[in-house]
Formats: structure tokens, C-alpha cells, sequence
């Protein structure tokens, strides 16, 4: 299964944005009352979420629920994006479905925390051969070094992190 990085948007209506690894982004929807459960389903068509991101600076109790499902990383941004940031990532995208574009820019800004070290951790893991570089990458984002994610080194260290970027 694709690892993910999933920006979520809560409220009336839900939304949910799914990037690859590299930052492709492979998944848009947004449901009105579409609540915890539709998010949830959303989410395991696409692929196994390695960071579930707000674009709030502070969490609220469904994305505290949805990443526990999941035992993700949560990503919540240092300050709560604003609203010409958002407008900017979703013109660039040509989302134009405002809850979608809140989901979008919340899981770029989670790829971008990350992008540096999973550029190099792709690197150092196709030098290595290693057999599954997805999932190299997504030990990476739970705090495995480089080297112990392309060992397959503590297996059983994965555990959901708290990140604010």
C-alpha cells in the first residue's frame, strides 16, 4: 500500500487531501456532513497515511481522532496559514473547492517539513537498493534515521509524533 500524507479540513464540510511521498498529489474530495467516518474511508482508499496535517495551529478533537486510527504524525503549522497562502497553492493546483484547497495547502506544508530529509533518504535508499523505498520514507517521517529505515532496523519503534512546523 502508498504511503501518505493526508491534509485534513474539519467542519460542516470535510475535506481530505492525499500527497504521495514525492508530493504528487494523488487524491481531493470534500463531503458536506461527511464527519469522521466518511474522512476515515476516504483516507484507506488511497493509501496508509504517514502524516495527517491541520491547517490550524491548534488541533481539533476529530484530527486528534483520525490520526490515533491511523497512528500517524500529526503536523499542525507554527501559525494558522493565511488565507492568501491558500489561495495562492490552490490557484497554482486549480483547486477550486475552498475546503479542498484548506486540505491541499495543510498536507504541502506537512511535504515541505519533510521534503529535504525524504529527497535524501530516496537517495541513500537507491544507492542501497533498498526494496521498498516508500517504505524507507515512511520510517524516515517517524524518526527512524536514514540508515536504520533502509536496514529495517527497530522494527517495532513506529509510533504516531506530534510535529508543529
Amino acid at each position: 500500500m502508498v504511503h501518505i500524507i493526508v491534509g485534513v479540513d474539519t467542519g460542516k464540510t470535510v475535506a481530505v487531501s492525499c500527497l504521495r511521498l514525492d508530493g504528487r498529489l494523488v487524491y481531493s474530495a470534500h463531503m458536506k456532513s461527511g464527519g469522521e467516518a466518511w474522512i476515515i474511508s476516504s483516507i484507506r482508499k488511497v493509501g496508509v497515511p504517514s502524516v495527517i496535517a491541520s491547517d490550524k495551529k491548534t488541533r481539533g478533537e476529530m484530527i486528534r481522532r483520525i490520526n490515533s486510527v491511523f497512528n500517524s504524525v500529526l503536523f499542525m503549522p507554527k501559525d494558522n496559514i493565511m488565507l492568501e497562502e491558500k489561495r495562492q497553492a490552490a490557484h497554482e493546483r486549480l483547486i477550486k473547492d475552498p475546503h479542498e484547497r484548506d486540505a491541499y495547502v495543510a498536507a504541502i506544508k506537512a511535504y515541505n517539513y519533510y521534503a529535504n530529509k525524504l529527497k535524501q533518504a530516496k537517495h541513500k535508499a537507491e544507492e542501497k537498493k533498498a526494496e521498498d523505498i516508500d517504505e524507507v520514507l515512511a520510517k524516515v517521517i517517524k524518526k527512524y534515521s536514514i540508515s536504520e529505515a533502509i536496514e529495517n532496523k527497530n522494527p517495532g519503534r513506529l509510533s504516531n509524533r506530534n510535529i508543529w512546523g
